[in-house]
């Protein structure tokens, strides 16, 4: 368990602060950064520009896209699941979900995005979609599944965000990690255990008992009011906004990728993985839930992200050189970070840069947020990282 003292000095948070107006200055563009302890204090910085026309600043309570770290979310409600007795983690995930038990294995690609595959000899569970084992990837990581969603664009569709989800395995499921789309499947299952939207499920079992205001799959008035706009760093360096404009209600509920928010809202949420599982409003998970599943799983090797669409993401390779596994569904640096986190801390990101951690060894927790393409940016994982270095040297003792 983390240690109860309060770790963080706030008369020292102009630090991190500082270190946020430099990832600014140096090119992120916007950055809204926290920090969080187990107690319930927090710190919130933001800089650099919500919308870049009208120019309008950036806020703590800008509301971003989170892109994948959404995952803690669905990684939390499947936990819930897990306690009612109503999801077994590792019976098939097709008895919730069918359709999912009729994806392939892929055996070859064509130069034309053809592609030849065979039944899977295992069925995926929902452990693998949490464990990410399932098989399944994103095509901005992997060369087939980009040349797959190339031809797929060809061809458009009135499903956008459903047709990536039936893209064939590229190995058995069970085999291996490979990181991609298995949390939006996860995401169809709790919503199909619960009954109800997954939106509906977050806000009653998540975003009410944490204090959220704004987090959420649609894009209300109020939160749409405070978005931030999208960017995209070019070839030459330049930085364009792009024409992202999220609807109102989305086509589905992305339990991967999908989820809009604040920095505070976040903040919420991984106090509750800092602590014992509580929030203000009830308890979200049971302490033993959560001693279990912040423990990486022995044997899973976690690999780095390949570039395969560079406008989107540069290769990404979280603690190179370092020890590093995967939990339930959090990736976990088992060794410690030199000025950082400590060894067993959680952590995962967003496209867009958006970075957080869950340090229960020192009792802190951080978020790091910027909305710039493509991922691992050189200004923002520099910033980052000098934010991470910021934010231990408030908390070390004098």
């Amino acid at each position: 368990m983390p240690d109860s003292t309060d770790p963080f000095d706030r008369a020292s948070a102009p630090a991190f602060a500082r270190a946020i107006d430099a990832a600014v200055a140096n090119g992120a563009q916007m950055v809204v950064g926290g920090v969080a302890t187990a107690d319930g204090a927090t710190e919130v910085h933001a800089a650099g520009l919500r919308t870049p026309d009208p120019a309008e600043p950036a806020t703590a309570d800008t509301v971003i896209a989170l892109y994948s770290a959404t995952k803690a979310f669905t990684a939390t409600a499947a936990l819930q699941c897990v306690e009612d007795g109503v999801l077994d983690l590792d019976a098939p995930a097709r008895e919730y979900v069918p359709e999912i038990g009729d994806l392939p294995v892929l055996e070859a690609l064509g130069d034309d995005g053809s592609v030849r595959t065979r039944p899977a000899r295992r069925d995926i569970t929902a452990r693998m979609l949490l464990l990410h084992t399932s098989g399944l990837a994103y095509d901005m990581f992997d060369t087939r599944y980009a040349l797959i969603a190339r031809e797929r664009m060809k061809h458009p569709s009135a499903t956008p965000l459903r047709d990536p989800l039936r893209t064939p395995l590229l190995h058995e499921p069970g085999e291996r990690w490979t990181y991609g789309t298995s949390m939006d499947w996860l995401g169809l299952v709790i919503s199909a255990v619960r009954g109800r939207r997954l939106d509906d499920v977050f806000r009653e079992r998540i975003y009410e008992p944490c204090g959220m205001r704004s987090t959420s799959f649609d894009m209300p008035p109020a939160m749409r009011a405070r978005l931030a706009t999208l960017r995209r760093r070019q070839r030459d360096g330049t930085v364009v906004a792009t024409k992202v404009r999220p609807p109102d209600t989305p086509e589905l509920d992305m339990g991967g990728q999908g989820l809009f928010s604040t920095v505070p809202d976040l903040l919420a949420l991984l106090r509750v993985w800092l602590g014992d599982g509580s929030a203000p409003g009830g308890r979200v998970l049971r302490p033993e839930t959560i001693e279990w599943a912040v423990h990486p799983v022995p044997g899973l090797a976690v690999t780095p992200l390949p570039a395969a669409i560079p406008a989107l993401t540069r290769e990404a390779d979280f603690f190179p050189g370092a020890r590093k596994g995967w939990a339930y569904s959090f990736l976990v640096n088992e060794d410690d970070v030199p000025a950082g986190r400590r060894a067993g801390s959680l952590t995962w990101a967003g496209l867009p840069n958006v970075f957080y951690w869950i340090d229960r060894a020192s009792g802190i927790a951080a978020v790091w947020a910027a909305q710039l393409l493509p991922f691992f940016d050189p200004a923002c994982e520099e910033g980052v990282a000098a934010f991470e270095r910021a934010v231990y040297r408030a908390s070390a003792p004098d």
